[in-house]
């Protein structure tokens, strides 16, 4: 292999090299720097969850409310996905644009004000 060549690919081999080593090394330091738990008791080697005991696992009926909430989030944030394009090239668009930008902007704001009132943002448990 030419030199030549060995320098067009040599910031490559570097990065590679980060890549590879910072993950192994992380890894082998959680190993070496690990402490045991001083007792094996079942209750120090469970991982605590935000207050909620693990235990084994429950058959739980979530209530329609947390589905109904990751809707509107999606819903809602996906409008986002259309919003930020067009309010980059508004000015380039033309007075089109900012008419059908505002009318959008109207049917969002109409939707977050029916659900509102139809109590799907009030969070129950």
């Amino acid at each position: 292999m030419p030199l030549a060549a060995l320098d067009d690919w040599f910031p490559f081999l570097v990065y590679g090299f980060f890549a590879l080593a910072i993950p192994a090394s992380l890894i082998a330091g959680s190993f070496i720097l690990a402490t045991r738990p001083k007792t094996t008791a079942r209750q120090r080697t469970i991982p605590f969850e935000s207050g909620v005991s693990v235990g084994p696992p429950k058959q739980q009926r979530f209530t329609i409310s947390f589905y109904l909430t990751a809707m509107l989030f999606i819903v809602f944030d996906i409008e986002i996905v259309f919003l930020y394009p067009v309010a980059l090239w508004l000015d380039a668009l033309g007075s089109f644009a900012l008419a059908e930008f505002g009318f959008f902007i109207a049917i969002l704001a109409i939707a977050y004000v029916y659900v509102w009132k139809k109590g799907a943002l009030d969070w129950r448990t």
